[in-house]
């Protein structure tokens, strides 16, 4: 099926979840605008992720999907969302999440142009397919589900807008705290997913050699549950360090734009600092891929992994404090 799709008014983008994986859509989106200048560009969402997308100049709507753990109460949001995508009649809907629930809801749209990935089930739903290379950064390949669309990229690098009072409260904390205008060394130590989670005594030992070797201030930037883990990792460091405010999404966003260098485990928190811009060193366990979920193809994201360790259950993940330390020298000695 060809088309010049000059006759699309109307797009949307599903992927309602998770917050980084739709962060890494941002990349695309200024590209998708200028091949479409005057059409409307909606992104599905579920409501506890709006805040990645909120303020996106490429964004017309958020089309607001509920979200719950209740499998009988899916259903019932699953056919809600479907009445209300149909409703809109859209002309070209992008799947990007790919599922059972985002292929019902493409199916059902009501759309004539229904791009995906060409994968193992559900093809037939779509008439536009692009086989899924995976040994890509994932906010690269996003891109390629667009080929049909023949547009041409002038960059790819994830977006995220920080407001003007997320800024403020945080210029507010750092000079509060005497760290205004200083640099400092941003660390995310946890991770909701146990087999991402980098060894706390590792982290106590790389926090201070680097606070004696370089110099720079650490500062714990923490999110719901985490503030333990945070904790137990000051009291084990020799150094001092600093444990951050509480922070919204939008206010870790401001905090990270204001730091020098993000340490910590792959993740949501190192896409953020990514598409805010802020040089990151990520660590990664034998269960992740970092050529897909790191931005190592520009050189201030890079990422530690011991491709060697195959120990699943080593939470060290075969990464020494030294090791850690060693790619922070290497970072800092090359923004400064």
């Amino acid at each position: 099926m060809q088309s010049n799709f000059s006759d699309v008014k109307k797009i949307l983008i599903i992927q309602y979840k998770p917050f980084g994986d739709i962060l890494l859509n941002t990349a695309y989106l200024p590209g998708l605008r200028k091949k479409f200048p005057n059409a409307q560009i909606d992104f599905l969402i579920q409501r506890p992720y709006r805040i990645v997308l909120e303020d996106n100049p490429h964004i017309d709507n958020l089309v607001i999907m509920e979200k719950t753990k209740n499998e009988f109460k899916k259903i019932g949001i699953r056919i809600k969302t479907i009445l209300k995508v149909r409703k809109e009649k859209y002309d070209l809907v992008i799947d990007q999440l790919r599922g059972v629930g985002s292929a019902q809801i493409t199916l059902f749209s009501g759309a004539r142009y229904r791009l995906g990935w060409k994968l193992k089930k559900y093809n037939w739903v779509y008439n536009y397919l692009t086989p899924r290379d995976n040994l890509r950064y994932y906010a690269l390949l996003k891109s390629d589900v667009l080929k049909p669309l023949n547009i041409k990229f002038d960059s790819l690098e994830t977006f995220y807008h920080i407001k003007e009072k997320s800024l403020t409260y945080i210029d507010k904390w750092l000079k509060e705290v005497g760290l205004e205008g200083k640099p400092f060394l941003i660390v995310s130590p946890t991770s909701p997913v146990l087999y991402k989670q980098w060894d706390l005594a590792s982290y106590a030992k790389t926090l201070d050699m680097v606070k004696e070797g370089l110099g720079l201030d650490i500062v714990f930037l923490w999110g719901p549950n985490e503030l333990a883990n945070v904790e137990t990792i000051v009291a084990q460091m020799k150094t001092k360090a600093i444990i951050a405010c509480k922070t919204n999404f939008n206010e870790a966003g401001a905090l990270l734009k204001r730091g020098s260098i993000f340490f910590g485990n792959d993740g949501g928190v190192n896409h953020l600092a990514i598409a805010v811009k802020t040089p990151s060193v990520a660590i990664f366990g034998p269960h992740t891929n970092p050529i897909k979920w790191q931005a190592n193809h520009i050189k201030t994201h890079t990422f530690l992994r011991n491709w060697d360790c195959k120990d699943k259950t080593d939470r060290r993940l075969g990464i020494s404090p030294e090791m850690a330390f060693k790619e922070l020298k290497k970072m800092y000695e090359m923004i400064k």
